[in-house]
């Protein structure tokens, strides 16, 4: 009698229907026994068919490379238990031989089968009784462990084709809006990067959002500045060791390429201009990084929101300040708080004789007349509220110093006129941009600029043509003459 079996530890197990066949073999003749799977453990049991007749064995696929092939993997069944945590990677294997291979991260390019799975580094999994888990793991179809064993390995990925989250990019005015979903507290960051042949690189500085433990599922969004046409952004979780880093490169060929071309014209012409004045605000003496700006805002429209960080992107890269901006900072306002990250940079710029830009506009008007509202009849402000707050910081610091030291008022000429900023506010230093964009420079350094040197001639000109023409991208089409003041 002879008949094919598993060597595993101290029997050797019969293999499983339709395979699990004894036939009676006569002296001389031969016989043939199907497999399913090639595999080391096959062996070939001979007996003579009477009672306790003794057994004889042999196992001749042990050194042969073949049953280290694919069909050895084939033979796995991998359970996938990585939906029951969050943030760990975990299989269990079931083989026909006693394996203990070797597992590691790898991160598959596209979902096909076929597409190479490149290394993560120290990435290693644990393994007990066949149990393989790896913690702190952003669990995505396309991280995978590789199993290694003897001269051969396989890729397995997670089963469970939905992710935790997913992220979206749109153009939306001067930068990239991201649109995060996610069904798990976690931390997110995105960087930019220019794409070199199939790499990209993220480049500083990082931005980062988080959904702190306890909270609903709900949305999240991040602000980034674009710097030149064809940037691409990386989005990935930062609170997990082991990640994927999401590559998105927005169409910027058509309805975009216009506005990204005045974002890199408007670049260039404030350098020119911040060329032409250096003189006026070059960074005082020990402070290499100029001093710090805090600027503030009211959230009212995608044209103000669009100025608001052109403006923030020029005055960090080519005037050199350490500027503030909750857009910048979404984690560190998730964190601690509106209210309490408000009231940090507030100290933080007052101990370094910094500025508070308020950017001013037609809404900033409107939430102002709201806030003065609620604060006359007592009512609580929204914790979330960062301009709310900002009113309430400076009217304290105006009632009690008659004057709102270390803060500055600016407003886009096309969406905002003199007669919009309210009565209480009007003692703060008040500049209209772009036309009074050196007074303003001037006064972020700390004192007025070369008046003869920063004239509006052409320079200035052509940055007012620029702006006017990036706060009308996407806006309505202007009103006739008379029907709005202060255009």
């Amino acid at each position: 009698m002879v008949r094919l079996c598993h060597q595993l530890a101290l029997e050797c197990e019969e293999l499983p229907r339709p395979f699990h066949r004894q036939v009676l073999v006569l002296g001389g003749r031969r016989v043939s026994l199907p497999y399913e799977f090639l595999v080391p453990c096959l062996c070939v049991e001979a007996s003579y068919p009477h009672h306790d007749s003794p057994r004889s064995k042999r196992c001749p696929f042990r050194d042969q490379p073949d049953a280290y092939g694919p069909e050895l993997w084939s033979s796995v069944r991998f359970h996938d238990y990585s939906a029951s945590s969050k943030d760990q990677m975990a299989m269990v294997l079931s083989a026909s031989c006693p394996l203990h291979p070797r597992a590691t991260l790898c991160w598959r390019e596209a979902a096909a089968e076929s597409a190479p799975c490149h290394d993560v580094p120290n990435s290693t999994a644990s393994e007990e009784e066949q149990a393989y888990t790896l913690d702190k793991v952003d669990v995505h179809p396309q991280l995978c462990f590789r199993f290694s064993y003897g001269n051969s390995s396989h890729v397995e990925c997670p089963h469970r084709p939905e992710t935790a989250w997913n992220v979206s990019v749109s153009v939306r005015g001067l930068q990239l809006h991201l649109h995060l979903t996610s069904s798990i507290p976690a931390a997110f960051s995105a960087a930019l990067c220019q794409r070199r042949g199939r790499q990209c690189e993220p480049e500083a500085p990082f931005y980062t959002v988080t959904r702190p433990e306890g909270s609903a599922p709900g949305e999240l969004a991040l602000l980034l500045p674009v710097h030149v046409l064809g940037s691409c952004v990386l989005v990935w979780r930062s609170d997990v060791h082991f990640a994927r880093k999401q590559l998105l490169c927005p169409d910027v060929s058509r309805r975009h390429f216009g506005l990204l071309g005045l974002a890199l014209a408007l670049g260039l012409v404030v350098t020119v201009l911040l060329f032409n004045c250096r003189g006026a605000w070059r960074p005082a003496d020990g402070a290499p990084g100029g001093r710090p700006v805090l600027l503030l805002y009211s959230p009212d429209s995608e044209e103000h929101l669009g100025l608001v960080c052109a403006l923030a992107e020029r005055l960090r890269t080519g005037l050199g300040c350490d500027v503030r901006l909750d857009l910048w900072e979404a984690g560190g306002v998730g964190q601690a708080g509106a209210l309490p990250w408000l009231y940090a940079q507030r100290g933080r710029v007052g101990r370094q004789r910094g500025t508070v830009l308020l950017l001013w506009s037609r809404g900033s008007a409107r939430l102002f007349r709201r806030w003065r509202v609620g604060a006359a009849g007592g009512i609580p402000g929204d914790a979330h509220d960062i301009f709310g707050a900002a009113m309430a910081c400076l009217h304290g610091e105006l009632g009690s110093a008659g004057c709102g030291g270390g803060w500055v008022l600016a407003y886009f000429s096309r969406l905002c006129s003199p007669r919009d900023v309210p009565r209480p506010l009007r003692p703060l230093p008040t500049y209209r941009l772009p036309q009074q964009l050196p007074g303003l420079l001037g006064a972020l350094r700390g004192s007025p600029p070369a008046p003869r040197r920063c004239h509006r001639g052409r320079v200035g000109g052509l940055l007012h043509r620029l702006l006017e023409a990036g706060a009308g991208e996407g806006s309505p089409p202007p009103q006739p003459p008379g029907a709005a003041a202060g255009t």
